[in-house]
């Protein structure tokens, strides 16, 4: 890899990791599997990324990448989830990552990736459906139910 090439590397890290490693962990809620998530994508990225012809299809392609990644990974067994009993509304406006990440880990698979794109705010919804391999109108489906799976859980148990 030249210098220049190496400067544009390292300026695509800087510009996407953190973005892509969030992504991760909201899909994973392992750090360390997050990590090793976001480097793999940009490992294939460094392999790989020549051939996108397209500049303005990187990050879509980033996070697809990391997606499907995360997709061959989750087919080997996987530990059920341990989240909170339920939340407390006034719970809802003062919650810290652990605990947005133990409710995360309550929703059903199929609306985790775009309600965790949706709040990260990282990709468009048309951009969303690209890297999900989704119709936007599902996309737009699966925020939605996501969104109403979340209020659920915050608010079990609740009068």
């Amino acid at each position: 890899m030249s210098r220049t090439q190496s400067l544009n590397f390292k300026k695509l890290v800087e510009t996407f990791h953190a973005g892509l490693f969030r992504f991760a962990y909201c899909l994973v809620f392992d750090e360390q599997t997050a990590c090793d998530l976001t480097q793999h994508t940009f490992f294939l990225y460094a392999n790989k990324g020549a051939q996108l012809q397209d500049p303005t299809k990187l990050k879509p392609w980033l996070y697809l990448t990391l997606y499907h990644e995360y997709l061959r990974q989750r087919s080997a067994p996987q530990v059920q989830p341990r989240g909170p009993a339920g939340a407390k509304p006034e719970a809802i406006t003062t919650l810290d990552g652990e605990s947005a990440s133990a409710l995360f880990e309550r929703l059903d698979e199929p609306v985790r990736a775009p309600l965790a794109l949706f709040y990260l705010r990282e990709l468009t919804y048309p951009e969303m459906s690209e890297v999900l391999e989704a119709p936007l109108p599902e996309i737009l489906e699966r925020v939605s139910a996501g969104k109403a799976q979340l209020k659920k859980i915050l608010f079990a148990g609740q009068p």
